[in-house]
Protein backbone atom coordinates (compact mmCIF):
# COMPACT_ATOMS: atom_id res chain seq x y z
CA UNK A 1 0.00 0.00 0.00
CA UNK A 2 2.88 2.49 0.64
CA UNK A 3 5.11 1.70 -2.14
CA UNK A 4 3.94 4.05 -4.59
CA UNK A 5 5.41 5.94 -7.15
CA UNK A 6 3.05 8.91 -7.35
CA UNK A 7 2.76 10.90 -4.47
CA UNK A 8 -0.01 10.42 -2.42
CA UNK A 9 -2.41 13.01 -0.86
CA UNK A 10 -1.82 13.45 2.75
CA UNK A 11 -5.71 14.35 3.39
CA UNK A 12 -7.44 11.68 1.34
CA UNK A 13 -5.66 9.07 2.34
CA UNK A 14 -6.00 9.57 6.20
CA UNK A 15 -9.98 10.18 5.07
CA UNK A 16 -9.42 6.89 3.34
CA UNK A 17 -9.34 5.22 6.46
CA UNK A 18 -12.82 6.40 7.68
CA UNK A 19 -15.48 3.78 6.12
CA UNK A 20 -13.11 0.72 7.37
CA UNK A 21 -14.47 -1.11 9.95
CA UNK A 22 -13.19 -1.31 13.63
CA UNK A 23 -12.22 -5.07 13.29
CA UNK A 24 -10.24 -3.78 10.67
CA UNK A 25 -8.53 -0.75 12.10
CA UNK A 26 -7.78 -3.19 15.14
CA UNK A 27 -5.89 -5.19 12.71
CA UNK A 28 -3.51 -1.88 11.79
CA UNK A 29 -2.26 -1.57 15.13
CA UNK A 30 1.21 -2.08 14.16
CA UNK A 31 3.90 0.09 15.09
CA UNK A 32 4.66 0.76 11.57
CA UNK A 33 1.08 1.75 10.51
CA UNK A 34 0.73 4.01 13.60
CA UNK A 35 4.37 6.02 12.27
CA UNK A 36 2.94 6.33 9.15
CA UNK A 37 -0.68 7.56 10.14
CA UNK A 38 1.32 10.36 12.84
CA UNK A 39 3.95 10.99 9.88
CA UNK A 40 1.33 11.92 7.34
CA UNK A 41 -0.27 13.90 9.98
CA UNK A 42 2.76 15.94 10.68
CA UNK A 43 5.24 16.08 7.66
CA UNK A 44 5.11 17.01 4.07
CA UNK A 45 3.56 13.50 2.24
CA UNK A 46 7.71 12.82 0.63
CA UNK A 47 9.33 13.04 4.07
CA UNK A 48 6.91 10.12 5.10
CA UNK A 49 7.38 7.84 1.76
CA UNK A 50 10.73 8.75 0.88
CA UNK A 51 9.82 10.43 -2.69
CA UNK A 52 12.63 12.04 -4.45
CA UNK A 53 13.22 15.09 -5.62
CA UNK A 54 11.81 13.82 -9.25
CA UNK A 55 8.87 12.57 -7.72
CA UNK A 56 8.23 16.03 -6.28
CA UNK A 57 8.88 17.68 -9.50
CA UNK A 58 6.16 14.86 -11.28
CA UNK A 59 3.97 15.69 -8.95
CA UNK A 60 4.04 19.74 -10.09
CA UNK A 61 3.54 18.66 -13.46
CA UNK A 62 0.57 17.13 -12.82
CA UNK A 63 -1.39 20.20 -12.07
CA UNK A 64 -2.73 21.68 -15.17
CA UNK A 65 -0.82 25.29 -15.38
CA UNK A 66 -1.56 26.71 -18.70
CA UNK A 67 -0.98 29.59 -19.77
CA UNK A 68 -4.11 31.25 -22.46
CA UNK A 69 -4.18 34.53 -23.98
CA UNK A 70 -7.47 33.99 -23.14
CA UNK A 71 -8.08 34.60 -19.70
CA UNK A 72 -11.46 32.45 -19.03
CA UNK A 73 -9.84 29.64 -20.48
CA UNK A 74 -7.06 29.51 -17.52
CA UNK A 75 -7.67 27.09 -14.99
CA UNK A 76 -6.64 29.13 -11.78
CA UNK A 77 -7.98 26.05 -9.56
CA UNK A 78 -4.74 24.42 -10.48
CA UNK A 79 -2.19 27.30 -10.09
CA UNK A 80 -3.45 27.45 -6.83
CA UNK A 81 -3.77 23.92 -5.91
CA UNK A 82 0.34 24.05 -7.16
CA UNK A 83 1.04 26.42 -4.78
CA UNK A 84 -0.66 24.80 -1.90
CA UNK A 85 1.13 21.85 -2.76
CA UNK A 86 4.78 23.96 -2.70
CA UNK A 87 3.65 25.48 0.59
CA UNK A 88 3.14 21.80 1.64
CA UNK A 89 6.27 20.28 -0.03
CA UNK A 90 8.74 22.75 1.31
CA UNK A 91 7.62 23.61 5.07
CA UNK A 92 10.71 25.21 5.99
CA UNK A 93 11.18 28.00 3.02
CA UNK A 94 7.29 29.13 3.33
CA UNK A 95 7.57 29.50 7.54
CA UNK A 96 11.17 31.00 7.63
CA UNK A 97 11.29 33.29 4.69
CA UNK A 98 9.04 36.50 4.01
CA UNK A 99 5.98 34.89 1.99
CA UNK A 100 4.00 37.04 -0.54
CA UNK A 101 1.26 36.30 -3.27
CA UNK A 102 0.82 38.92 -5.66
CA UNK A 103 -1.81 38.84 -7.77
CA UNK A 104 -3.29 35.36 -5.91
CA UNK A 105 -1.06 32.91 -7.83
CA UNK A 106 2.51 34.58 -8.27
CA UNK A 107 4.73 33.68 -5.45
CA UNK A 108 7.55 36.79 -3.79
CA UNK A 109 9.73 35.09 -1.23
CA UNK A 110 12.61 36.83 0.67
CA UNK A 111 15.47 35.31 2.92
CA UNK A 112 16.92 38.20 4.65
CA UNK A 113 20.16 38.51 5.12
CA UNK A 114 22.43 39.10 8.48
CA UNK A 115 23.92 42.57 6.11
CA UNK A 116 21.84 45.34 5.21
CA UNK A 117 24.11 47.11 3.62
CA UNK A 118 24.64 44.17 0.36
CA UNK A 119 22.68 44.54 -2.08
CA UNK A 120 19.86 41.56 -2.82
CA UNK A 121 20.17 39.07 -5.35
CA UNK A 122 17.22 37.76 -7.57
CA UNK A 123 16.07 33.97 -8.64
CA UNK A 124 13.24 33.46 -10.84
CA UNK A 125 11.56 31.05 -12.58
CA UNK A 126 7.44 30.61 -13.28
CA UNK A 127 5.26 28.31 -12.83
CA UNK A 128 2.93 28.32 -15.93
CA UNK A 129 3.53 26.15 -19.01
CA UNK A 130 2.76 26.37 -22.95
CA UNK A 131 -0.80 24.48 -23.84
CA UNK A 132 -0.22 20.89 -26.34
CA UNK A 133 -1.13 21.68 -29.65
CA UNK A 134 -4.25 20.25 -30.77
CA UNK A 135 -4.44 17.00 -32.26
CA UNK A 136 -0.80 15.98 -30.98
CA UNK A 137 -2.06 15.06 -27.52
CA UNK A 138 -1.43 11.05 -29.25
CA UNK A 139 2.26 12.16 -30.62
CA UNK A 140 3.44 12.00 -26.43
CA UNK A 141 5.22 8.75 -25.25
CA UNK A 142 2.94 9.69 -21.74
CA UNK A 143 -0.07 11.91 -21.47
CA UNK A 144 1.94 15.92 -20.82
CA UNK A 145 0.04 15.87 -17.65
CA UNK A 146 0.51 12.39 -15.70
CA UNK A 147 3.85 13.47 -14.31
CA UNK A 148 4.87 9.22 -15.46
CA UNK A 149 8.65 8.80 -14.60
CA UNK A 150 9.87 5.75 -16.62
CA UNK A 151 13.69 4.43 -16.74
CA UNK A 152 15.05 7.32 -14.73
CA UNK A 153 13.24 9.95 -16.63
CA UNK A 154 10.14 12.18 -16.32
CA UNK A 155 7.97 13.15 -19.49
CA UNK A 156 5.58 15.90 -19.36
CA UNK A 157 4.98 19.46 -19.83
CA UNK A 158 6.74 21.84 -17.63
CA UNK A 159 9.77 19.62 -16.75
CA UNK A 160 12.21 21.51 -18.84
CA UNK A 161 10.42 24.45 -18.86
CA UNK A 162 10.05 25.83 -16.27
CA UNK A 163 8.66 23.68 -13.01
CA UNK A 164 12.15 22.56 -12.84
CA UNK A 165 13.81 26.06 -12.40
CA UNK A 166 10.72 26.52 -9.88
CA UNK A 167 11.42 23.06 -7.41
CA UNK A 168 15.39 23.18 -7.81
CA UNK A 169 15.57 26.18 -6.26
CA UNK A 170 12.92 25.34 -3.84
CA UNK A 171 14.94 21.89 -2.96
CA UNK A 172 17.89 24.22 -2.95
CA UNK A 173 16.58 26.57 -0.58
CA UNK A 174 15.19 23.80 1.79
CA UNK A 175 18.13 21.76 1.96
CA UNK A 176 20.16 25.23 3.64
CA UNK A 177 17.63 25.92 5.45
CA UNK A 178 17.90 22.68 7.35
CA UNK A 179 21.15 22.92 7.35
CA UNK A 180 21.19 26.15 8.89
CA UNK A 181 22.76 28.31 6.51
CA UNK A 182 22.07 32.38 7.27
CA UNK A 183 23.05 34.05 3.86
CA UNK A 184 24.67 37.17 4.71
CA UNK A 185 22.66 39.38 1.84
CA UNK A 186 18.62 39.35 1.03
CA UNK A 187 18.42 36.53 -1.49
CA UNK A 188 15.23 36.63 -2.87
CA UNK A 189 12.83 34.65 -5.14
CA UNK A 190 9.92 35.34 -7.73
CA UNK A 191 7.84 32.82 -9.66
CA UNK A 192 5.75 34.01 -12.11
CA UNK A 193 2.59 32.72 -13.18
CA UNK A 194 2.42 34.02 -16.65
CA UNK A 195 5.35 34.42 -18.37
CA UNK A 196 4.44 32.36 -21.28
CA UNK A 197 2.07 35.09 -22.48
CA UNK A 198 4.36 38.04 -21.31
CA UNK A 199 4.70 37.90 -17.86
CA UNK A 200 1.98 40.81 -17.03
CA UNK A 201 0.37 39.98 -13.84
CA UNK A 202 3.19 37.64 -13.34
CA UNK A 203 6.50 39.23 -13.07
CA UNK A 204 5.56 42.88 -13.91
CA UNK A 205 3.66 42.92 -10.88
CA UNK A 206 6.05 41.18 -8.98
CA UNK A 207 8.45 43.58 -10.06
CA UNK A 208 6.47 46.19 -9.15
CA UNK A 209 6.31 44.74 -5.68
CA UNK A 210 9.62 44.72 -5.45
CA UNK A 211 10.31 48.52 -6.03
CA UNK A 212 7.41 49.12 -3.46
CA UNK A 213 9.80 47.22 -1.33
CA UNK A 214 13.06 49.34 -2.31
CA UNK A 215 15.18 46.11 -3.72
CA UNK A 216 17.78 47.01 -6.05
CA UNK A 217 19.34 43.86 -6.92
CA UNK A 218 23.59 43.40 -7.78
CA UNK A 219 22.19 40.65 -10.82
CA UNK A 220 19.82 38.10 -10.76
CA UNK A 221 19.18 34.22 -12.30
CA UNK A 222 16.37 33.95 -14.34
CA UNK A 223 15.34 30.56 -16.62
CA UNK A 224 17.83 30.26 -19.45
CA UNK A 225 20.86 28.33 -20.46
CA UNK A 226 21.33 24.49 -20.11
CA UNK A 227 24.52 22.55 -19.95
CA UNK A 228 24.28 20.79 -23.39
CA UNK A 229 25.96 18.41 -25.04
CA UNK A 230 27.04 17.10 -28.69
CA UNK A 231 26.60 20.92 -30.34
CA UNK A 232 27.91 21.55 -33.76
CA UNK A 233 29.66 24.23 -32.13
CA UNK A 234 32.24 21.96 -30.28
CA UNK A 235 30.82 18.64 -30.53
CA UNK A 236 33.32 16.59 -28.33
CA UNK A 237 32.69 18.77 -25.28
CA UNK A 238 29.58 19.95 -22.92
CA UNK A 239 29.22 23.73 -23.23
CA UNK A 240 27.89 25.65 -20.39
CA UNK A 241 25.50 28.43 -21.60
CA UNK A 242 25.25 30.89 -19.42
CA UNK A 243 23.03 33.48 -21.33
CA UNK A 244 24.19 37.38 -20.56
CA UNK A 245 21.58 38.46 -23.05
CA UNK A 246 18.23 37.22 -24.81
CA UNK A 247 17.26 38.71 -28.56
CA UNK A 248 14.46 40.52 -28.45
CA UNK A 249 10.89 40.21 -29.21
CA UNK A 250 8.53 41.48 -31.81
CA UNK A 251 5.15 39.80 -33.46
CA UNK A 252 4.39 41.70 -36.85
CA UNK A 253 0.30 41.39 -37.63
CA UNK A 254 0.01 41.38 -41.13
CA UNK A 255 -3.63 42.03 -43.12
CA UNK A 256 -5.53 42.47 -46.04
CA UNK A 257 -9.20 43.00 -47.85
CA UNK A 258 -10.71 42.58 -50.34
CA UNK A 259 -14.01 41.49 -51.90
CA UNK A 260 -15.64 38.40 -50.49
CA UNK A 261 -18.53 36.74 -51.87
CA UNK A 262 -19.27 32.98 -53.15
CA UNK A 263 -16.88 30.59 -54.17
CA UNK A 264 -18.46 30.08 -57.44
CA UNK A 265 -17.42 33.47 -58.41
CA UNK A 266 -13.77 34.79 -56.92
CA UNK A 267 -12.20 37.47 -58.18
CA UNK A 268 -9.11 37.68 -59.30
CA UNK A 269 -6.79 38.05 -56.42
CA UNK A 270 -8.48 37.36 -52.85
CA UNK A 271 -7.38 38.30 -49.33
CA UNK A 272 -6.31 34.98 -48.90
CA UNK A 273 -3.65 34.72 -51.97
CA UNK A 274 -2.54 38.28 -50.96
CA UNK A 275 -1.64 37.25 -47.76
CA UNK A 276 -0.04 34.10 -48.68
CA UNK A 277 2.15 36.30 -51.51
CA UNK A 278 3.09 38.38 -48.48
CA UNK A 279 3.94 35.79 -46.06
CA UNK A 280 6.05 33.73 -49.01
CA UNK A 281 8.25 36.93 -49.54
CA UNK A 282 8.63 36.95 -45.82
CA UNK A 283 9.62 33.49 -45.66
CA UNK A 284 12.00 33.38 -48.23
CA UNK A 285 14.27 36.72 -47.51
CA UNK A 286 15.72 35.26 -44.17
CA UNK A 287 17.50 38.16 -42.08
CA UNK A 288 21.66 38.28 -43.37
CA UNK A 289 23.80 36.17 -40.36
CA UNK A 290 26.12 38.16 -38.53
CA UNK A 291 28.33 38.00 -35.48
CA UNK A 292 27.45 39.85 -32.60
CA UNK A 293 28.18 39.98 -28.73
CA UNK A 294 28.01 37.78 -26.44
CA UNK A 295 28.58 35.10 -28.93
CA UNK A 296 31.98 36.50 -30.91
CA UNK A 297 33.17 36.46 -27.19
CA UNK A 298 31.73 32.45 -26.45
CA UNK A 299 33.42 31.28 -29.87
CA UNK A 300 36.58 33.21 -29.29
CA UNK A 301 36.65 30.67 -25.63
CA UNK A 302 35.69 27.81 -27.75
CA UNK A 303 38.63 28.62 -29.97
CA UNK A 304 41.56 26.65 -28.11
CA UNK A 305 39.54 23.51 -27.83
CA UNK A 306 39.36 23.25 -31.31
CA UNK A 307 41.32 21.74 -34.11
CA UNK A 308 42.77 23.35 -37.14
CA UNK A 309 41.57 24.74 -39.12
CA UNK A 310 38.70 25.83 -37.05
CA UNK A 311 40.90 27.04 -34.31
CA UNK A 312 42.67 29.44 -36.99
CA UNK A 313 39.02 30.71 -38.06
CA UNK A 314 37.92 31.50 -34.71
CA UNK A 315 41.12 33.01 -33.39
CA UNK A 316 41.02 35.97 -36.27
CA UNK A 317 37.25 36.66 -36.29
CA UNK A 318 37.75 40.05 -37.01
CA UNK A 319 38.63 38.31 -40.48
CA UNK A 320 36.43 35.50 -40.85
CA UNK A 321 33.25 36.71 -38.94
CA UNK A 322 30.97 36.69 -41.96
CA UNK A 323 32.28 33.06 -43.21
CA UNK A 324 31.72 31.50 -39.57
CA UNK A 325 28.24 33.35 -39.56
CA UNK A 326 27.23 31.87 -42.70
CA UNK A 327 28.43 28.95 -41.51
CA UNK A 328 26.49 29.00 -38.46
CA UNK A 329 23.77 29.63 -40.05
CA UNK A 330 22.87 26.93 -42.26
CA UNK A 331 22.56 24.16 -39.16
CA UNK A 332 18.99 24.96 -37.24
CA UNK A 333 20.92 24.47 -33.96
CA UNK A 334 23.18 27.68 -34.27
CA UNK A 335 21.33 29.78 -36.83
CA UNK A 336 19.61 31.70 -34.21
CA UNK A 337 22.86 32.84 -32.70
CA UNK A 338 23.72 34.34 -35.64
CA UNK A 339 20.30 35.87 -36.82
CA UNK A 340 17.26 38.05 -36.48
CA UNK A 341 14.47 34.70 -36.95
CA UNK A 342 11.05 35.05 -38.75
CA UNK A 343 8.41 32.93 -38.05
CA UNK A 344 4.96 32.03 -39.61
CA UNK A 345 3.05 30.82 -36.54
CA UNK A 346 -0.57 31.92 -37.08
CA UNK A 347 -3.09 32.73 -40.55
CA UNK A 348 -6.59 33.43 -40.09
CA UNK A 349 -9.11 33.66 -42.87
CA UNK A 350 -12.23 31.84 -43.55
CA UNK A 351 -15.20 30.72 -42.40
CA UNK A 352 -16.70 27.89 -44.70
CA UNK A 353 -15.42 26.32 -47.57
CA UNK A 354 -17.89 27.91 -49.84
CA UNK A 355 -17.64 31.37 -48.75
CA UNK A 356 -14.61 33.82 -49.98
CA UNK A 357 -13.50 35.61 -47.02
CA UNK A 358 -13.28 39.34 -47.23
CA UNK A 359 -10.41 39.90 -44.77
CA UNK A 360 -7.09 37.44 -43.77
CA UNK A 361 -4.86 38.05 -41.03
CA UNK A 362 -1.36 36.66 -39.95
CA UNK A 363 0.78 36.76 -37.19
CA UNK A 364 4.97 36.70 -37.73
CA UNK A 365 6.93 36.36 -34.69
CA UNK A 366 10.30 37.52 -34.85
CA UNK A 367 13.79 37.10 -32.38
CA UNK A 368 15.66 39.79 -32.72
CA UNK A 369 19.56 39.86 -31.99
CA UNK A 370 21.32 42.29 -29.87
CA UNK A 371 21.98 45.38 -31.72
CA UNK A 372 19.08 44.67 -34.44
CA UNK A 373 16.04 47.41 -33.62
CA UNK A 374 12.48 47.27 -34.23
CA UNK A 375 11.87 50.10 -36.76
CA UNK A 376 14.73 48.57 -38.81
CA UNK A 377 12.84 45.07 -38.79
CA UNK A 378 9.58 47.36 -39.93
CA UNK A 379 11.25 48.84 -42.47
CA UNK A 380 12.80 45.98 -43.79
CA UNK A 381 9.62 43.66 -43.93
CA UNK A 382 7.94 46.35 -45.29
CA UNK A 383 10.36 46.47 -48.31
CA UNK A 384 9.79 42.39 -48.93
CA UNK A 385 6.68 42.51 -48.75
CA UNK A 386 6.30 45.82 -51.14
CA UNK A 387 2.36 45.37 -51.53
CA UNK A 388 0.23 48.49 -49.79
CA UNK A 389 -2.89 46.22 -49.41
CA UNK A 390 -0.77 44.65 -46.93
CA UNK A 391 -0.98 46.78 -43.38
CA UNK A 392 1.56 45.71 -40.79
CA UNK A 393 1.23 46.57 -37.55
CA UNK A 394 3.26 45.14 -34.61
CA UNK A 395 3.50 44.29 -30.28
CA UNK A 396 6.85 44.57 -29.00
CA UNK A 397 7.81 43.61 -25.74
CA UNK A 398 9.75 46.48 -24.05
CA UNK A 399 12.37 47.42 -21.62
CA UNK A 400 14.63 44.98 -23.64
CA UNK A 401 17.50 43.58 -21.18
CA UNK A 402 20.98 44.17 -22.70
CA UNK A 403 23.83 42.24 -22.08
CA UNK A 404 25.04 41.42 -18.44
CA UNK A 405 29.04 41.23 -17.40
CA UNK A 406 30.34 38.45 -17.81
CA UNK A 407 33.53 39.00 -15.87
CA UNK A 408 30.94 40.05 -13.22
CA UNK A 409 30.23 38.97 -9.46
CA UNK A 410 27.14 37.26 -10.40
CA UNK A 411 28.39 35.39 -13.92
CA UNK A 412 31.64 33.83 -11.53
CA UNK A 413 29.12 32.71 -8.59
CA UNK A 414 27.30 30.79 -11.07
CA UNK A 415 30.31 29.32 -12.81
CA UNK A 416 31.75 28.48 -9.52
CA UNK A 417 28.38 26.69 -8.66
CA UNK A 418 28.17 25.04 -12.64
CA UNK A 419 32.24 23.86 -12.13
CA UNK A 420 31.63 21.95 -8.84
CA UNK A 421 29.16 19.59 -10.60
CA UNK A 422 29.90 19.85 -14.33
CA UNK A 423 34.27 19.68 -13.77
CA UNK A 424 35.03 18.94 -17.36
CA UNK A 425 32.27 21.11 -19.17
CA UNK A 426 33.59 24.04 -20.77
CA UNK A 427 31.82 27.42 -19.61
CA UNK A 428 30.98 30.29 -21.74
CA UNK A 429 28.62 33.02 -22.02
CA UNK A 430 25.65 32.43 -24.27
CA UNK A 431 22.87 34.41 -26.01
CA UNK A 432 19.50 33.27 -25.38
CA UNK A 433 17.53 32.63 -28.49
CA UNK A 434 14.02 32.89 -26.93
CA UNK A 435 12.74 35.52 -24.19
CA UNK A 436 12.31 35.13 -20.24
CA UNK A 437 10.43 37.62 -17.90
CA UNK A 438 14.02 39.34 -17.59
CA UNK A 439 12.72 42.19 -19.29
CA UNK A 440 10.25 43.08 -16.42
CA UNK A 441 13.35 43.45 -13.74
CA UNK A 442 15.76 44.87 -16.36
CA UNK A 443 15.62 48.26 -14.00
CA UNK A 444 16.03 46.46 -10.75
CA UNK A 445 19.31 43.99 -11.37
CA UNK A 446 22.31 45.14 -12.92
CA UNK A 447 23.50 42.26 -14.38
CA UNK A 448 20.31 39.95 -15.88
CA UNK A 449 21.71 36.41 -15.77
CA UNK A 450 20.02 33.11 -17.04
CA UNK A 451 20.44 29.73 -16.40
CA UNK A 452 19.57 26.00 -15.09
CA UNK A 453 21.79 23.58 -13.97
CA UNK A 454 20.42 20.74 -15.74
CA UNK A 455 22.05 18.73 -18.80
CA UNK A 456 20.45 18.37 -22.28
CA UNK A 457 21.08 17.63 -25.86
CA UNK A 458 20.70 19.22 -28.69
CA UNK A 459 17.94 17.01 -29.67
CA UNK A 460 16.22 17.18 -25.73
CA UNK A 461 16.40 20.94 -26.03
CA UNK A 462 13.92 21.13 -28.81
CA UNK A 463 11.57 19.38 -26.54
CA UNK A 464 10.77 22.93 -24.83
CA UNK A 465 7.86 23.72 -26.11
CA UNK A 466 7.40 20.67 -27.99
CA UNK A 467 6.36 17.33 -27.88
CA UNK A 468 7.46 14.54 -24.99
CA UNK A 469 9.61 17.30 -23.11
CA UNK A 470 11.09 15.57 -20.57
CA UNK A 471 14.24 15.66 -17.83
CA UNK A 472 16.37 12.70 -16.67
CA UNK A 473 16.51 12.07 -12.39
CA UNK A 474 20.63 12.53 -13.08
CA UNK A 475 19.94 15.86 -14.93
CA UNK A 476 17.74 17.01 -12.41
CA UNK A 477 19.36 16.57 -9.32
CA UNK A 478 22.70 18.00 -10.94
CA UNK A 479 20.00 21.02 -11.46
CA UNK A 480 19.13 21.22 -7.83
CA UNK A 481 23.17 20.88 -6.90
CA UNK A 482 23.72 24.07 -9.43
CA UNK A 483 20.75 25.64 -7.33
CA UNK A 484 21.90 25.01 -4.46
CA UNK A 485 25.67 26.40 -5.65
CA UNK A 486 23.88 29.39 -6.57
CA UNK A 487 21.90 30.06 -4.01
CA UNK A 488 24.67 29.80 -1.51
CA UNK A 489 27.37 31.52 -3.15
CA UNK A 490 24.91 34.45 -3.81
CA UNK A 491 24.27 34.57 0.14
CA UNK A 492 27.72 34.52 1.36
CA UNK A 493 28.00 37.93 -0.38
CA UNK A 494 31.11 39.79 -1.61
Amino acid sequence: MFQRNELIDQKNLVEGFAPLSQGVLDTMQSLQCRAVLICLLIFPTHLCFGASPLDRLAEAVRFKTVSSQNSAEIDYEAFQGLNEFLARTYPRTFDQLEVEYINTHSILLRWLGSDPEQNPVLFTAHTDVVPIEIGTEGDWQHPPFAGVIENNTLYGRGTLDDKQGVISLLEATETLLEEGFKPRRTLVFGFGHDEEIGGENGAAALAERMRELNLSFDWMVDEGGFVVSNTPLLPGRDLAMINVAEKGYVTLTLSTEAPGGHSSSPASTGAIGTLARALDRIESNPFDPKLVEPMRSALAMMSPEMSQPERFLFNNLWLFDRLIAGQMAKDSITQPMVRTTTALTMFNAGVKENVIPQRAEAKVNFRLLPGDTVEELIATITDIVDDPTVNISNDRWTDRPGIADANGDGFAVISAATSAVYPDALIIPSLLQATTDTRHYVNLAKDQYRFHGNSVTTEQARSVHGTNEYISRDSFNNAISVARGMVKGAGKGR
